[in-house]
């Protein structure tokens, strides 16, 4: 592409992006709009030639480099011709969406390495932002812990934008920054002049949400998640001093905005400790909240709470989306949220008054000693949860042999299981749905022309066990014994009492080997991707952790000369739990341990609260070989539905890329990936032409992972 054709181009193109009235045949935002629907009204593509899909172009945003693979989850934006996304090493692409050539390429490393506020984080990134003023076009988008603005032309750093084209995200937020540990991952939100942005943060560092001036990075407001002495909501926590200790409650899958109104719409995770909150009595808000926000200034307009004081880690895992209901012939614009917990709330979007009845149902409450658990939380009648709530007997896995089915059965009558919020034990807790749904962050589409709501999901059990951490004075302890009791506390959730890994989380067995202690303890305050920095550790913490997981015999024996380990409350004499990890429940084959299906895709009609269809999502080539029927898969990532009758979703285990008919849930068109797309895909359309991109980067199953952006279309005539 030529210069004087990218710059029309990107003329053309900020009217669209900037316009709340934008046409639905582009994508110039993360989720297509500003509203998150993921709608689109391109309808070249439709049910009767989708099976003709191929492949249009393939772009390799590393250049093929095997060495610098890792998960993508980019949902791209295209400013009319031009696409922007990011590459597995975070690196910025702006490309010709026709063809698929590069126009430039910016690599955070080579601006990073000499600036002040870089802190070495590597971590996901799940999307970028446009703004623009005039000829001043830019994309705006995270690294780690700093923001960066880059030129959309040339793609260089924009050098005005706070300090030399970069803002520090550890400052600003009411604390002491060198202990901040925070990473962005999901797309900032732009509205006028500001965006806005949370993050994923460390165990002391809260996830408030803040407002940045877009041309000058300057901070403009802040709203407390954990609220402050004075502000509402304080009062829900019964230690008035939580606010100062409490990490997480954070917005880390991103936002939505009703532009007309000025409301920034967001979901909140849970406050740490994940899996026990002995040192944070009561409802904790805003944990596990929906928040509308005035956009202009930050102030608390609602909220509504999903689970009160979760311990389950039951995070709002996507931004919310805005949607029309039309109930009772009333016509109600609404806000919908899917949940981890497979249920679906659907609110009032100016006032947060549910659109169907929210009933507060008791619940379990026997946890362990010095939990205090809340004894109802929120069930929405309506819909009915899009995913089951509770493992039995009857629900284990069958299409195993009889000695495989034989051990599950003896592990499951070992474990408590009794629903979706059975109390965390020590013996061990069925989490079902799981830690990673039910739905995931790549959130629900909506179809506008009828009101149906699209939610894929995942029906995975899994097992939580607590083990409790006995306080202990440094006077008693060696480097290697504090080393192993900081692991408890701050690793074990992770990556195992083994160190073997869990979930998302690597083995780190071994890791003497690669990593000099300079290395560790620099990784240990930086985070890299799902690991967050732990920069609230004290210098003798970190050197105890390092003499442990190293193996450093020199140091091990030495007196630990850190401050005392594990006491959460010892005014309060309260214990401390941690977790032995994000284990799956699975069967000696490693085949979900519960029967399927293990993934699916639903259709809500929001008018009426009821399913227009629901089907098996993803599948086993080995287990369909053996005739038995679609199973389901593990899915991340989301749909995007259109005018032509289709829905368009990646996201699957099994790598395969689909288009389903929207109106019953037929698969039309499927093909293989270059590696799972674990990412939401993007439509668009250039020179008369429709084409579908998805992000191929392959995900934690391991197996195929890849570079590549994949583009489909019709083929040309």
């Amino acid at each position: 592409m030529n210069k004087k054709f990218l710059v029309g181009t990107l003329l053309v193109g900020l009217f669209a992006a900037c316009s709340p009235n934008a046409s639905r045949t582009t994508w110039e935002v993360t989720g297509g709009q500003r509203d998150n629907n993921k709608y689109s009204d391109l309808n070249q593509i439709d049910t009767s030639n989708v099976a003709g899909l191929e492949v249009a172009w393939t772009y390799h945003s590393e250049g093929g480099d095997a060495s610098k693979f890792g998960p993508m989850q980019c949902n791209p934006i295209i400013i009319d011709g031009v696409m922007y996304g990011v590459s597995p090493r975070l690196k910025l692409f702006a490309i010709n969406a026709e063809t698929g050539k590069e126009i430039w390429n910016f690599d955070p490393a080579d601006s990073l390495a000499n600036k002040t506020w870089h802190r070495g984080s590597v971590n996901m990134n799940r999307g970028v932002a446009y703004w623009a003023d005039g000829a001043d076009k830019r994309i705006i988008y995270t690294v780690g812990s700093v923001a960066l603005a880059v030129h959309a032309e040339t793609g260089k750093l924009v050098s005005t934008f706070g300090q030399d084209g970069g803002i520090d995200l550890r400052k600003g937020l009411d604390m002491d920054a060198e202990k901040a540990s925070i990473a962005v991952t999901s797309p900032l939100m732009v509205y006028k002049n500001l965006f806005f942005l949370s993050g994923y943060t460390g165990e002391e560092t809260p996830g408030h949400i803040r407002a940045f001036d877009a041309k000058t990075g300057a901070q403009k407001w802040i709203f407390h998640t954990v609220p402050h002495p004075g502000e509402p909501g304080h009062e829900t926590w019964e230690d008035p001093t939580a606010y100062q200790r409490m990490g997480s409650t954070n917005s880390w899958s991103g936002f939505t905005l009703d532009e007309k109104r000025g409301i920034l719409f967001a979901g909140t995770g849970n406050p740490t400790n994940d899996f026990y909150g002995g040192d944070r009595w009561g409802q904790g808000l805003y944990g596990n909240c929906i928040l509308a926000l005035d956009a202009n200034t930050g102030k608390l307009m609602w909220h509504f709470q999903t689970v009160h004081h979760d311990v389950w880690d039951m995070d709002i895992s996507s931004p919310p989306i805005l949607v029309t209901v039309n109930k009772e012939g009333k016509k109600i614009e609404a806000v919908a949220q899917s949940t981890k917990t497979g249920l679906l709330f659907i609110l009032e979007r100016t006032t947060g008054k549910p659109v169907y009845p929210i009933e507060e149902r008791p619940v379990p409450t026997d946890g362990v000693p010095g939990e205090k658990l809340w004894p109802t939380q929120p069930f929405p009648v309506l819909p009915k949860p899009f995913v089951r709530q509770r493992v039995t007997e009857k629900d284990l896995n069958t299409l195993v042999d009889a000695d495989s089915y034989a051990d599950i059965l003896q592990r499951f009558k070992g474990y408590r299981s009794e629903g979706i919020y059975t109390p965390p034990t020590k013996e061990g807790t069925i989490i079902f749905p799981g830690y990673d749904g039910g739905g995931e962050w790549g959130g629900p589409a909506f179809d506008p022309t009828s009101n149906i709501l699209y939610v894929n999901a995942n029906e995975m059990a899994w097992v939580l066990n607590l083990v409790e951490n006995a306080p202990q004075k440094k006077e008693n302890l060696t480097n290697i014994k504090a080393g192993a009791l900081l692991y408890a506390k701050h690793c074990m959730a992770c990556h195992g009492p083994e160190r073997l890994g869990s979930g998302d989380y690597p083995s780190i067995v071994a890791v003497d080997k690669k990593y000099t202690k300079k290395q560790f303890t620099d990784l240990l305050s930086t985070g890299r991707r799902m690991m967050p920095g732990f920069n609230h550790l004290s210098k003798e913490e970190v050197n105890a952790i390092a003499s442990y997981i190293l193996d450093i015999k020199a140091e091990q024996q030495l007196a630990y000369s850190g401050k005392d380990l594990l006491g959460d409350d010892p005014k309060n004499n309260k214990p401390s739990y941690g977790s032995t990890g994000y284990n799956k429940f699975l069967t000696k084959e490693g085949y979900p341990a519960i029967s399927p299906p293990w993934g699916t895709l639903n259709a809500i009609d929001l008018n009426t609260g009821e399913y227009v269809w629901k089907i098996p999502f993803g599948e086993f080539e080995e287990l369909k070989k053996k005739g038995i029927p679609t199973t389901g898969r593990e899915n991340y990532g989301g749909p995007v539905v259109t005018s032509g009758g289709l829905i368009f979703i990646a996201a699957t285990a099994d790598g395969k890329f689909r288009a389903i008919n929207k109106k019953n849930g037929k698969i039309l068109f499927e093909t293989d990936l270059p590696a799972p797309g674990v990412a939401t895909p993007a439509t668009y359309q250039v020179n008369g032409r429709q084409y579908v991109v998805i992000a191929c980067g392959g995900s934690k199953w391991g197996g195929a992972s890849s570079d590549a952006y994949v583009a489909f279309a019709l083929p040309k005539k």
